[in-house]
């Protein structure tokens, strides 16, 4: 290791194919780890298992497979695994597999922010049909918090019928513990024409647990109460209501040039008997240049006691090309 302090580097990766990068390891999480390197201006994006060997003086805060979470340093031993160094002097391995996510406790306030944003357009000549999709997001990962929030936009027109308008928009808090527990807090926002939805709403809090957790997917499941409020552009009345909910986030991230993303929530009415709603999102991306990628996308809504009868189901899909931070 005499190379890497010779050039005064806290941090060395050794690649599988045996390149050597010196550097600061900012992060790691869903299987690329980021490092800022005095080679370049820009943070340098590796796929973690294209790493052979690790060596960092950094403290980090790691979580492994198995939901724990570590305060520590990390470096490769000579079988292959990674010597955890604890806080208390002692030491535990783990695997490379094993370790799914890793935080720099120093790390600067850009290399914990992800965003993205999306366009699309489409227009049939036939009746003058045009659509246009816009959606934005943006996160933020802590030492033990994540927040994260999203923007989206569809509009429709086309002669001699009305124009068709969707917003939607959120805004989620997650507090994570020991052994893949977590809190969580959503502030979600929906309008549609569809359903005469002026504005909904809803506020949720409640815990989940991952139930996979790794380097290529995990997969959630939480619940809690809700509360919603809605009104609407037919007449019908304003109404609140409180729910319980349940549901379930899956992300597979580690599938070479595509990814995906789906969620799924319940929501049996406590104060409404017999009221049913449900929310189900899937994104699938794929990246055909750094950065740049073209996405799918599906939402769709159900209400049994929707403000126009015989409108139960809103949805709305299309695809995009989108670029991320």
């Amino acid at each position: 290791m005499s190379f890497f302090a010779a050039n005064g580097q806290k941090d060395s990766l050794v690649m599988n194919n045996g390149d050597i990068m010196v550097g600061e390891i900012k992060s790691m999480d869903k299987g690329i780890l980021f490092i800022e390197t005095p080679y370049s201006d820009k943070d340098f994006n590796v796929k973690w298992i294209e790493i052979k060997e690790v060596y960092s003086t950094t403290r980090f805060l790691v979580t492994l497979q198995d939901g724990r979470r570590i305060n520590t340093t990390l470096h490769t031993n000579a079988t292959g695994d990674i010597v955890l160094q604890l806080e208390d002097g002692l030491t535990t391995t783990t695997s490379r597999e094993e370790l799914v996510n890793l935080i720099g406790l120093e790390s600067e306030f850009w290399s914990r922010v992800n965003a993205s944003i999306d366009l699309g357009f489409s227009f049939t000549r036939a009746n003058h049909i045009q659509q246009g999709t816009a959606q934005i997001g943006a996160g933020y990962l802590g030492d033990t918090w994540s927040t994260d929030l999203f923007f989206n936009v569809f509009r429709s027109a086309q002669d001699s019928i009305a124009p068709t308008r969707r917003n939607e928009g959120g805004i989620n808090y997650k507090f994570y513990l020991q052994h893949d527990w977590y809190l969580m807090t959503d502030i979600n926002y929906l309008s549609n024409t569809e359903q005469a939805l002026k504005a909904r709403y809803t506020g949720k809090l409640g815990a989940g647990n991952f139930l996979i957790h790794s380097n290529h997917s995990y997969w959630g499941v939480g619940g809690g109460l809700s509360l919603n409020k809605e009104s609407f552009t037919n007449g019908t009345a304003s109404r609140s209501s409180a729910e319980v909910y349940g549901g379930t986030e899956l992300n597979l991230f580690d599938t070479g040039d595509l990814s995906l993303l789906s969620t799924l929530y319940l929501y049996p009415s406590l104060t409404e008997s017999g009221r049913f709603r449900s929310d189900f999102k899937v994104d699938t991306r794929y990246e055909f240049v750094s950065d740049f990628y073209v996405k799918f996308n599906l939402t769709l809504n159900y209400d049994n006691r929707p403000a126009i009868a015989g409108n139960e189901m809103d949805y709305v899909y299309g695809i995009s090309v989108g670029w991320k931070l």
